[in-house]
This record gives C-alpha cells, structure tokens and sequence, in this order.
C-alpha cells in the first residue's frame, strides 16, 4: 500500500499557517483543530517549515511565557522532510522512526498535497496485516 490510500481515505485538508503567526495563536490553532502539528508556509504557498505540539514546549521551556509572542519562524522546524503519494506505508513508518517525528507532509509535483500522522501509518499497516492474513486463512481454509 502507499500513501495515496491514506490521503485517499482522510482526505487532502492540511491546517497550515504562516511563518508571522504569533506561536500563541498556533497553540490555539492545534487546540481547536485537535491537531498535532502545522505546516508553515510562506508567501508563495510553498512550504517553508512545520511547527509541532513539540516544538512549542521546547520553546516554552526554553524561554517561558513570552515566547507566546515570537512567530512561528523562531520555532519551526525549517528542514522539512516529506513524501510522496506513491511511498509505500512501510518507507513512510521507517522514515517517521529514523527521523523521530510524527507528522509528514504529502507533495506532489513541488505542492502541499496532504499530511500523514503516525497514527495514520499505523492504522492502515495494521488494516494490510488484518487483510493479509485474512487472506492466509481463507487460502488455508480451501486447501
């Protein structure tokens, strides 16, 4: 399976922002969207970072309650790695593990097409196994 069947079943809709949102109305922007990370864009659209639930408490540890007013820029994580709707499930879950992340955004053709959670990579792996060894036994059932 890829990661076209996950965008496929959540759908396309990602919560972005740009890279001047105070981090105040970040936090209030994942609260609301019951979200665990932002891709920050910029100008053109393009994607010039991704903020997480992470990032914001690193920032808050590092310099309080004031960083509340500092923009998102100060904070994002700027060398974002994605993917690709043709990734497999199992190349997307290994880079998430290597990388210690939990959200990826989805580009096609160099724009914003999607973002995928871990919980999102999880539960369709978990959907292939199911599948696969319902296979197995309906194969060993006829045998």
């Amino acid at each position: 399976m890829n990661i076209a069947s996950i965008i496929r079943q959540k759908g396309r809709s990602v919560v972005t922002c740009h890279e001047d949102l105070p981090l105040s109305e970040v936090v209030r922007k994942l609260t609301e969207d019951n979200i665990g990370a932002l891709v920050v864009t910029g100008a053109d659209g393009a994607i010039s970072g991704i903020i997480s639930e992470r990032d914001v408490v690193h920032a808050l540890n590092s310099g309080g309650a004031d960083v509340l007013s500092r923009p998102a820029a100060d904070y994002m994580t700027r060398d974002v790695i994605t993917c690709t709707e043709h990734d497999t499930v199992v190349q997307v879950m290994t880079v998430m593990t290597q990388h210690r992340f939990r959200h990826l955004p989805v580009v096609t053709e160099g724009r914003l097409a999607g973002i995928v959670s871990i919980g999102d990579v999880v539960k369709q792996r978990i959907a292939e196994a199911e599948s696969e060894a319902e296979a197995m036994r309906n194969y060993i059932a006829t045998a």
